[in-house]
């Protein structure tokens, strides 16, 4: 099943020609979770082929306007492509006033029922959870309340093969019983090792997004281990006062964060406009962690834990 992360925007506060503002999209099973909303989102989810109708999840990390004022555009094009499905969107609590007093300023009624989750600031918080993912909040060191966001595939039910069905006849709680990793007694008294007749589930693979942020290493405990660590990094370290004061990290920082975490690969992106390309940045990162890669819009990553 698929596990895919396509950015959408790279850049932090200002959109250059190259690089929108920040926005990813979560492919989790075919569900599409969009995470961050700025300026221009929904042009990128075109040019990128991503269908508008598969998103019925929005996560926003905070009130920064290079964090969701593609927000409001991409509801109104919603409304105007007829959609009827609800739509769930996860942030802070003020987001619901600005987004409705908008609507209700425009005088334009939605046709779509918007569902929105307050995140917590203070604690980490499971905000939603599927047959087959979970999804955290964690809060972060930013200049307003901001929260980033860690999803998690749940543990999957190891393998049978239909030729073994067949052969042995087994019964439908038979295989629920196996495939979860219990041993089954049939009725003449025979005992089916579930080791024996099963194969291993694959891991449950991990995607953490840490927006805007200043280095903390409160939150390495909530993104230990996790396959894919996207890390805002929009400094080189030679400004590292200029990080701590506007509330973010330098690529240096979030490589150390990377490395205390024991992730598996390090992404960095929300660059500032200052830097002509994400190369230096890239490879101050790669000094401490080398297997980083930074975000380019378009760029698409299977999440692979193997």
């Amino acid at each position: 099943m698929s596990f895919s992360l396509t950015i959408l925007g790279s850049s932090s506060a200002l959109p250059k020609p190259d690089r929108f503002t920040t926005a990813h999209v979560l492919n989790a099973h075919e569900r599409f979770f969009l995470i961050d909303c700025g300026e221009g989102t929904q042009i990128q989810l075109r040019r990128f082929k991503i269908r508008f109708g598969r998103i019925h999840h929005i996560f926003i990390t905070h009130l920064h306007g290079d964090h969701f004022f593609g927000l409001p555009g991409i509801l109104s094009s919603f409304n105007l492509m007829g959609r009827k499905n609800p739509l769930h969107v996860y942030g802070p609590d003020k987001l619901q006033d600005i987004i409705m007093g908008l609507y209700e300023t425009m005088g334009e009624k939605l046709n779509y029922e918007i569902i929105f989750t307050k995140v917590n600031f203070k604690q980490p918080e499971l905000i939603l959870e599927t047959n087959n993912l979970s999804v955290t909040s964690i809060p972060l060191k930013h200049k307003i309340p901001t929260v980033g966001y860690v999803f998690r595939e749940k543990d999957k039910l190891r393998k049978i093969s239909r030729d073994l069905v067949t052969e042995m006849g087994l019964g439908v709680k038979e295989i629920i019983s196996l495939k979860a990793g219990h041993d089954v007694i049939r009725p003449d008294g025979t005992c089916l090792e579930s080791e024996k007749y099963t194969t291993p589930a694959a891991k449950p693979r991990s995607y953490a997004f840490i927006s805007d942020t200043r280095y903390s290493e409160l939150i390495i405990p909530m993104i230990k281990g996790v396959d894919l660590l996207y890390h805002e990094a929009t400094y080189l370290d030679e400004m590292k006062r200029r990080a701590k004061e506007t509330g973010h990290s330098t690529a240096a920082e979030a490589a150390r964060v990377a490395d205390l975490a024991g992730v598996r690969k390090l992404l960095i992106g929300h660059f500032s406009a200052r830097y002509r390309d994400s190369l230096p940045l890239l490879r101050e990162a790669q000094d401490i962690f080398p297997n980083t890669v930074a975000a380019e819009d378009g760029l698409c990553i299977d999440v692979d834990n193997s």
